[in-house]
């Protein structure tokens, strides 16, 4: 599993809606999987999104609690490690969106 600035800006969004604009995000790879760009929670409309019930464990990265678009229009589409595993840190305040739960994930060259 690699960690590192993901050197584009990242777009998310839905409906009518940007979640998240950032030139911060961080790119997570971990074996087979397709990347998961990490955004920070500043970059992020939380205004968007509400919480949800939903809460999983993954075993290298710890707890994740998951968010909805409150507009209703989709549920669970992002999720946060809100405490981490010590090693995981540096996703601590950071939000991942599923691309099959948004309209776009957009990913353009840093200006």
């Amino acid at each position: 599993m690699t960690i590192a600035p993901a050197g584009e800006r990242v777009v998310v969004k839905l409906d009518d809606a940007v979640l998240a604009d950032s030139r911060n995000a961080l790119v997570l790879k971990e074996a087979s999987l397709n990347p998961v760009y990490y955004i920070p929670r500043a970059d992020v409309a939380m205004s968007e999104l509400s919480p949800s019930d939903t809460s999983t464990h993954c075993p290298y990265k710890g707890d994740a609690s998951y968010f909805s678009a409150r507009s209703g229009a989709a549920r669970d589409v992002a999720w946060s490690y809100e405490d981490p595993f010590d090693h995981m840190l540096i996703i601590k305040g950071y939000l991942a969106f599923y691309p099959d739960r948004v309209d776009a994930i957009e990913k353009t060259p840093r200006a």
